[in-house]
């Protein structure tokens, strides 16, 4: 397995940071990485997700929501064809750092056969992309 881990520190209550996050409509005004969201998105449910990594050629998936917890977490398990090729775990967690500031933890838990062939992308452009992200969601939150 590999990870791809990234934090950032926003100057905003997590409940607006968690607003901006699951508001999926607006995700093509502000975020450069995730540039489309839509669907369903609840525990179990299937939603489908454009990524634009830095670099690389927008990616279109479906992946399954896992877990949906308010003001704390989202995750979703994403697979290329079936499982154990390439899986990758996608966690956001929000952590509240006093009353009105929040740490966004973004990580990704890679698994399968092309993760050693893909890793140094990923590593790379994907690594990038989520920093890019971090980034325009605590200008969005501190607006």
């Amino acid at each position: 397995m590999k990870e791809i881990k990234t934090e950032i520190d926003i100057n905003a209550p997590i409940d607006k940071v968690w607003n901006i996050l699951t508001d999926f409509k607006t995700y093509p005004n502000w975020n450069p990485f995730i540039v489309s969201l839509e669907g369903d998105v609840q525990i179990g449910s299937v939603f489908k997700v454009v990524l634009n990594p830095p670099e690389s050629k927008p990616m279109t998936f479906k992946p399954r929501c896992l877990q949906m917890e308010l003001n704390k977490e989202f995750v979703w398990l994403g697979k290329l064809f079936f499982t154990g090729i390439f899986d990758g775990k996608h966690i956001f967690e929000l952590k509240e750092n006093g009353p009105s500031k929040t740490k966004l933890v973004q990580r990704e838990e890679f698994k399968g056969l092309l993760v050693p062939l893909l890793w140094k992308q990923l590593d790379k452009n994907t690594r990038k992309g989520f920093e890019m992200m971090n980034e325009k969601l605590k200008e969005e939150a501190e607006k």
